[in-house]
């Protein structure tokens, strides 16, 4: 994949209004550095990411190029902007201003400091094949659907569950395009390959990714990611 150009699009302007804190969550120490550093720091890494876009919160963008940015040397971030009011808005204008000449486009929550190298590797691999993937492991715990009164009303076969995480990858001309007919239609997904399952006629493809990606919503979410670091790094 040498001549392969990659973009990774990183929506960090939620607030984390679960964490219960005045600080938002991609910003909160995760062991010696905010959340968003390690999350960077992954694709940072990653040999097949070409270039990095970083979508934050209004008035952040001082913030992160001083405190995040230049302080951690970061050198594939190549924009950063500052994103709408939902997330689905960030991500669209992050897609925007994607370099011309990339081919494949990552999105990835900026709560997911634990992403593997293998499993961003795993992705582009499929989004070359068929233009839409996202990262999932199969759900372990048996799913209910209940009612507005909390009545139990379905049981699905968990074998055709999965839970999905990020990175969500996409051929650029794809997305691009799915994000367009939905800003034009004022129409909000609950996640960008929902996009491309309403405004397309491409098939999403699941990665399985692992276990350990976590998105860090709550406080026990905290406490396992630090001690998931400690472990790998013993």
């Amino acid at each position: 994949m040498n001549n392969l150009q990659c973009t990774v699009i990183i929506p960090a302007a939620g607030q984390g209004k679960r964490m219960n804190s005045s600080i938002s969550k991609q910003y909160l120490a995760l062991n010696d550095k905010p959340i968003l550093v390690h999350t960077l720091e992954c694709f940072e890494k990653c040999p097949d990411i070409s270039n990095i876009i970083l979508v934050v919160g209004k008035g952040e963008i001082p913030h992160c190029q001083k405190e995040i940015i230049e302080k951690y040397s970061f050198k594939k971030i190549i924009n950063i902007i500052e994103g709408g009011k939902e997330r689905q808005n960030s991500v669209y204008e992050g897609i925007k201003i994607v370099p011309e000449e990339t081919d494949i486009v990552l999105i990835h929550d900026a709560a997911r400091p634990l992403v593997s190298t293998n499993d961003i590797k795993k992705t582009i691999i499929c989004a070359i094949e068929y233009e839409a993937c996202v990262l999932g492991v199969k759900v372990k715990d048996t799913i209910k659907v209940v009612d507005n009164n909390k009545n139990i009303i379905d049981t699905p076969n968990r074998i055709a569950l999965w839970s999905i995480q990020t990175p969500q990858v996409f051929k650029k001309e794809l997305i691009s395009l799915v994000h367009h007919l939905a800003a034009k239609d004022k129409y909000i997904g609950t996640d960008d390959s929902m996009l491309v399952e309403k405004y397309s006629n491409k098939k999403v493809r699941i990665v399985e990714g692992s276990y350990s990606n976590i998105k860090i919503t709550t406080r026990e979410d905290l406490i396992f990611a630090k001690n998931f670091i400690k472990d790998i790094s013993v």
